[in-house]
């Protein structure tokens, strides 16, 4: 089952993620393409976390009408079959793109763990969550525990500052220099999509699979009622457990995932209900390929040696006098990320689809 208005939000989160990803000169940034240092959220921090709520609603989508014709044992065996599958291969595309950056890049040690390895083992869990445990309430007990459970954690470590907070110190303990930061000289390490942080990531991933049941029946208004209610109860929890997507704190979770069934609704609405273009479609019925596409080509470029001179000949020294550094930073963003767009574009067109 495929819904206009869901590829258009994938294929929007996308293109945000690559605008955000790759910026032309990373010393100067507006501030609202950054991550936040540590504790708060930015604009950009909602885009991962509304890309996690796509997949679970998309698994939903995906499984729910083989799922409601009563399939028995085998069956369900098959399917979970094919979510573990797929999972792995997200995962070890992930490491792929992760060795060739090591590989390509000048100073990029290979790191473990990443966006992708995130995504495909939030996909394996909650579709065999979505297959073996299909009540709304079942489902919903999890997600709380979850939340809760990891809110407990997190208090027991002691800490939420970097480094000494519990989930960077498992990190620290079991990844160490596969960590996306590590100090040779401390022996500290730092994973943003970390061991322990993955645990509440796929929270959000579950919150996208009841979101999904309310879109294949047809309660939009619902949606549009529970995105409220967890921006407000994110909103509330973050006075005792601040807003933090290194962390991935349960406040996080229901601000951005809230964020995100708003944004739901609000596509249905207008894309599938009073008939707007479904804006982005074309990339997010491609969006891991466009991802990992944006990734090996920024590789090469650098590779190449070619980055550096195009980025200061074309962009650098004609905007920069005239916008400032950051605006030329953001052109050759907005420019990269318009050839994955119209690369999307002619794909769709031609009925091209790359399916990982």
């Amino acid at each position: 089952m495929r819904i206009n208005s869901i590829d258009a939000v994938r294929g929007l989160t996308v293109a945000a993620m690559l605008l955000v990803n790759n910026a032309g000169d990373w010393s100067h940034i507006y501030p609202w393409f950054e991550h936040a240092h540590w504790h708060g959220c930015t604009p950009a921090d909602f885009i991962f976390p509304t890309f996690l709520l796509i997949v679970g609603v998309s698994l939903q989508l995906a499984l729910g009408r083989q799922l409601d014709a009563d399939a028995g044992p085998l069956a369900r065996h098959a399917l979970a079959r094919t979510v573990l599958l797929r999972g792995a291969r997200i995962f070890l595309l992930g490491l792929a793109l992760n060795l060739i950056s090591t590989l390509l890049m000048d100073g990029r040690p290979f790191r473990l763990l990443g966006v992708l390895q995130r995504i495909g083992l939030c996909f394996a869990v909650a579709g065999l969550l979505a297959i073996y445990v299909r009540g709304a309430r079942a489902q919903w007990a999890i997600g709380v525990a979850i939340l809760f459970g990891y809110w407990g954690l997190l208090a027991a470590g002691g800490s939420l500052e970097p480094n000494l907070n519990l989930a960077d110190r498992i990190d620290t303990a079991l990844l160490g220099p596969l960590s996306y930061q590590y100090d040779a000289a401390t022996g500290l390490a730092h994973e943003p999509e970390g061991i322990l942080s993955t645990l509440p990531s796929m929270a959000t991933v579950i919150l996208g699979l009841r979101t999904g049941a309310w879109l294949r029946a047809g309660r939009i208004r619902q949606i549009a009622i529970g995105g409220v209610v967890a921006l407000a109860a994110g909103a509330v929890w973050s006075l005792p457990l601040p807003l933090n997507k290194q962390l991935w704190t349960p406040s996080f979770v229901l601000w951005t995932g809230g964020f995100g069934m708003l944004a739901i609704a609000l596509a249905y609405q207008l894309v599938d209900v009073r008939g707007w273009p479904a804006l982005g479609r074309a990339m997010g019925i491609n969006a891991i390929a466009a991802y990992a596409g944006s990734w090996i080509a920024i590789c090469l470029l650098a590779y190449s040696g070619v980055l550096a001179p195009l980025y200061r000949q074309a962009f650098a020294t004609p905007i920069t006098p005239l916008l400032g550094p950051a605006a030329a930073s953001l052109a050759f963003a907005a420019c990269f990320t318009a050839v994955f767009w119209l690369a999307a574009v002619y794909a769709e067109k031609r009925g091209w689809r790359i399916t990982i």
